[in-house]
């Protein structure tokens, strides 16, 4: 691989661990907390929506302070270790609170739950997604490594669903409380074990430039930086389409399929699907290019998500070939971004002289959790203006349940067709990389010249 060693599976799979507990909490609580604090405890989905996105706009300053200090922080541990065993904790905590609620719990618990577990994902996402970029420079390694996280953490989504399954089945406990309760104990047991594992086996580099770019500066640097406006641009419409979908789907599997209790069985299919698709994306975009791919996933999906509204009351199997299709052009949304950007923060160090990878994944990570936050917000205040009742047995109306069919297939269709456009001409192919890479290294090796030739005259 262009003459950089690639990383052991055994490296591979340490470091793609802990996206495993993580994926336990990140898509659940787009899933199941709206539906089960306005169903189940009683806050209107307006609420409950409001304090998602309310909750999401603090990261505006929890995001790129992270990111600055993550890049600044010289400790014997290294630098993205030591905020990632910090957020540990407070994660744990937070999630088991949010998901374990007392009956009592009203707006104002569910706004300090989801406050803690989004600053914790902060301290733990951006130091620990920056640490992949930094694990190798090659252009084709870099989708291997993103790739094999992706599917760790796709297994994550899966146990995700099939623990709950399983109590369901063998046990005959299931329901939105135990799928909640299930799901708390999980995280509870395996981010510190998975952290853990991450944290004492994979090394971190010792081979940066210390930042010394103002926050302003950088700033105007990535605002300069056309591959990464276009990168983010098609994040930010595709994340948007995506979380319009996912507080949606409990409540179009309950209402309009009429099998409340098929949610977690969707979803399964959904993510093992997710989970094939990402090795057949990544070899893809080792061959035709990873914006290429890219965009073909978002088309994929465009195509797909329409056919939902097709189906009706009873027709939850005939669903599952539409669930299938949706969830294998998924496989692409997390291995080529993620991907990409590190190609991307490339480009950006040959233009600063600085390594601000962890400044980079700032703000994706901001812009990613801004877009899922608004993408719930408007499916949550658009369900709820439009009179829909979120429990079970309501009397809503066929308008009601017309604009629940409408709400989940159409604007999300629209979005994921304009993401693809957006990242269709992405100008960073791997031939533009190589030749990033070649002038990046003999900048390197003058400064280490320079270095060496200072040593000696001292």
């Amino acid at each position: 691989m262009s003459g950089h060693p690639t990383l052991s599976r055994f490296k591979l799979f340490c470091y793609g661990v802990t996206d495993m507990p993580l994926h336990f909490a990140l898509t659940p609580v787009m899933i199941f907390v709206p539906k089960y604090y306005s169903a189940e405890l009683g806050i209107s989905l307006i609420m409950v929506g409001n304090i998602l996105l309310l909750a999401r706009v603090f990261d505006v300053f929890t995001d790129p302070m992270v990111g600055y200090w993550s890049d600044r922080t010289r400790t014997r541990w290294g630098r993205r270790r030591v905020w990632i065993l910090a957020g540990m904790p407070i994660m744990t905590l937070s999630f088991y609170f949010l998901f374990l609620p007392p009956e009592t719990a009203g707006a104002l618990y569910l706004f300090a739950c989801v406050m803690g577990l989004y600053l914790a994902l902060t301290m733990i996402l951006i130091p620990y997604y920056a640490w992949a970029a930094e694990l190798s420079p090659d252009y084709k390694e870099r989708s291997r490594i993103t790739g094999w996280r992706s599917a760790i953490g796709i297994v994550g989504n899966m146990l995700a669903q099939g623990v709950p399954i399983l109590f369901l089945v063998l046990f005959g406990y299931g329901g939105d409380e135990a799928v909640m309760t299930i799901l708390g104990i999980m995280v509870v047991i395996t981010l510190p074990l998975c952290v853990l594992l991450t944290v004492t086996q994979v090394p971190e580099t010792d081979d940066f430039v210390n930042s010394s770019t103002s926050t302003q500066q950088g700033l105007k640097l990535m605002w300069k930086n056309g591959p990464f406006k276009r990168l983010i641009a098609a994040l930010m419409v595709g994340s948007t389409a995506f979380n319009i979908t996912t507080p949606l789907y409990s409540f179009f599997v309950g209402y309009v399929l009429g099998a409340p209790e098929m949610t977690i069985v969707m979803l399964a299919f959904f993510y093992t699907s997710n989970m094939i698709g990402v090795p057949f994306w990544v070899r893809l975009s080792n061959r035709i290019g990873k914006h290429r791919a890219y965009a073909f996933s978002f088309i994929t999906i465009g195509c797909a998500h329409p056919m939902y509204i097709f189906h009706g009351w009873g027709d939850f199997w005939w669903m599952i070939p539409v669930t299938i299709v949706s969830g294998f052009a998924g496989g692409a949304f997390a291995a080529l971004p993620n991907s990409m950007k590190a190609d991307v923060i490339d480009l950006d160090t040959l233009m600063s002289g600085d390594n601000r990878t962890a400044s980079f994944f700032a703000t994706w990570s901001f812009t990613a959790k801004m877009s899922a936050a608004l993408g719930g917000w408007i499916s949550l205040n658009i369900l709820g203006l439009i009179g829909f009742v979120p429990q079970l047995g309501a009397d809503n109306a066929s308008e009601h349940m017309l604009g629940l069919r409408l709400l989940f297939t159409i604007p999300p269709a629209i979005l994921f067709f304009s993401a693809a456009a957006i990242i269709w001409n992405y100008p960073i192919t791997a031939e533009r990389h190589t030749r990033l890479r070649t002038r990046l290294t003999r900048r390197n090796e003058r400064r280490q010249r320079r270095r060496d030739t200072a040593q000696v005259l001292n």
